[in-house]
């Protein structure tokens, strides 16, 4: 079959790789109909993650169509079109009966580097390096998905695949920082980041009885994306001192809710911190660069919430904890716990509350996705959103 597998930071190619077959009785084999690039990726793509691998399959949001199942597999059966949780689960240990899907203490076959890593380990993930379990993603025409019984989600007839495939990650990973944010009814919410998960955290917030919520990023069509599609109000950090204005927007309190939607590889303009994260990166010396991380912090109003979905690698410099301790605030972060939303966000679509598919720009064959990974990661026409047919 043909695959989008990893060679180093910046090369990733489609390959001919063997096809994927059923290992364990809960495996199912899906024939993928429908694939993305996440800026989650990008991590990938730029050589931020450890533990990859030349060769690796890449990819984990994905859905499409059973071709085989494992003798364990009741649930599902040829034919059914499903979506498949980007994090694994179990669904037997402590953190799955919790619902904390993404905390998983059985998925992560190599959990025993991911400790190392963290202390512990947290699920296996499709497509995200050796550390979180070494498991082919699904920009491919095939995938093999384990623990089927539990990550397949159904979808039902009728429904087409780009208002249903985001389930796979980013609209739950939006909604969970929404929820994590503790949005309160009339709250200011500020989100960092007009990305994919950007884009679904601030339309989430709105779900959660937000009274106001402010986009930040510096890229135009994200900008326009947030107003149109998400009916914020927006700071081009490129023009305007964020702190400045958001203390200037909330008369000198701060956003109650601020989301970090950014993670790992923010651009922080030519601010001193912004430079020095720059420099350690490009030099090996650092991992992550947290600009969007230090603003929240700093801007969020006193006893008000930070909510992380914005994946970070590794360890963080300049992150100010005396702001975070003494205005007594709360932060809240994780993969997202995708099975445990997939039900009721599936229920919103159908019902006409959300078009998840209002994200997307670019369309594409599988074939094209090396190019489109550079596309994305360099915010050149107007990228915003890829989606991948095999």
């Amino acid at each position: 079959m043909q695959a989008l597998c990893w060679h180093g930071k910046g090369d990733v190619r489609v390959d001919t790789v063997p096809d994927p077959k059923i290992i364990d009785p809960r495996d199912v084999i899906v024939k993928v109909t429908s694939t993305a690039i996440c800026g989650s990726d990008l991590h990938l793509f730029d050589g931020y993650m450890p533990t990859m691998e030349s060769g690796d399959i890449l990819g984990h949001e994905f859905m499409g169509e059973v071709v085989e199942t494992g003798k364990a597999i009741t649930n599902l059966k040829k034919g059914d079109r499903i979506v498949v949780p980007f994090t694994m689960a179990c669904g037997n240990c402590f953190f799955c009966q919790k619902t904390l899907y993404s905390c998983c203490d059985n998925s992560n076959p190599n959990k025993k580097i991911a400790e190392e890593a963290m202390g512990h380990s947290p699920s296996g993930l499709f497509g995200y390096s050796h550390m979180m379990g070494g498991f082919a993603g699904g920009q491919a025409e095939y995938v093999r998905v384990p623990f089927a019984d539990v990550g397949g989600f159904k979808v039902p007839a009728g429904i087409p695949d780009e208002k249903v495939l985001f389930l796979s990650d980013i609209f739950p990973t939006g909604y969970m920082a929404a929820e994590n944010a503790g949005i309160e009814p009339g709250d200011t919410v500020a989100v960092w980041g007009c990305g994919p998960v950007g884009q679904f955290a601030i339309r989430s917030a709105w779900m959660f009885g937000a009274g106001r919520v402010i986009a930040i990023d510096r890229v135009p069509e994200r900008l326009k994306m947030a107003r149109e599609y998400g009916k914020a109000e927006a700071i081009d950090f490129s023009k305007k001192t964020v702190f400045d204005e958001l203390q200037e927007l909330t008369h000198g309190r701060g956003p109650d809710r601020c989301i970090d939607s950014v993670g790992a590889e923010a651009h922080g303009g030519d601010s001193l911190g912004a430079v020095v994260d720059a420099v350690k990166t490009t030099i090996g010396l650092g991992t992550d660069r947290p600009t969007a991380l230090r603003q929240a912090i700093m801007a969020c109003r006193k006893a008000g919430t930070v909510s992380v979905p914005g994946v970070y690698v590794g360890l963080l410099d300049k992150v100010p904890m005396g702001a975070f301790v003494n205005k007594g605030l709360t932060m809240k972060s994780g993969q997202t716990h995708v099975h445990r939303y997939m039900k009721p966000l599936m229920d919103r679509i159908v019902n006409g509350e959300i078009d998840p598919s209002g994200v997307i720009t670019h369309r594409a064959k599988l074939a094209d996705a090396p190019k489109l990974y550079a596309t994305f990661r360099d915010k050149k026409d107007g990228c915003i959103k890829v989606v991948l047919t095999p």
